[in-house]
């Protein structure tokens, strides 16, 4: 028989857990905001002229707000890194994962040599069903960046979806009394 989903035990356990600050190995270079800018069609002379840059009030190149996650991905490496996982990993019935929502809230400007870190946390975890899975889990995280002066620059929130295939939830019915 399958044991029983207890997503109030889950709660109680998982609500509020959050994994070490993690930081990137490398600060923040020029070439890869440089990548990004080019991929995406960014001409912003913030993001591409070190010169013009250097004679702002920001006194380096910025990271487009589009580009921060690359880079922050990009000071972890050369791989294999150590890669810490995008939440504290919470159990959930399904192993599919969606990735519903993501808000993103500024506080500062990422420079290049800016060292950037990230801290984790639950938020918030539901049970919802959803067309295939009436068992679905919905887990909030929030993941906030912080630079070498330990200021934040950003604080991200993910709404995601965690369920299984039907052939999954089919086969928890057969099992279930």
């Amino acid at each position: 028989m399958a044991e029983r989903y207890d997503i109030e035990a889950v709660r109680k356990k998982y609500i509020g857990t959050e994994i070490a600050k993690a930081r990137g190995r490398y600060p923040v270079e020029y070439d890869p905001i440089r990548r990004h800018c080019h991929m995406v069609d960014d001409n912003n002379p913030l993001f591409l002229d070190p010169e013009y840059a250097e004679s702002t009030e920001h006194g380096a190149v910025l990271s487009p707000p589009s580009g921060w996650l690359a880079l922050y991905f990009a000071s972890l490496g050369p791989w294999p890194a150590v890669f810490e996982p995008l939440l504290p990993i919470v159990p959930a019935p399904g192993k599919r994962i969606v990735n519903m929502n993501q808000e993103v809230e500024w506080f500062a400007r990422i420079k290049v040599g800016d060292h950037l870190s990230v801290r984790r946390r639950v938020a918030d975890v539901y049970q919802k069903g959803i067309s295939i899975d009436p068992e679905a889990v919905w887990i909030v995280a929030e993941a906030v960046i912080t630079n070498q002066r330990d200021e934040t620059v950003c604080a991200i929130r993910n709404t995601l979806l965690f369920h299984r295939t039907p052939e999954e939830v089919a086969a928890a019915k057969e099992t279930t009394p």
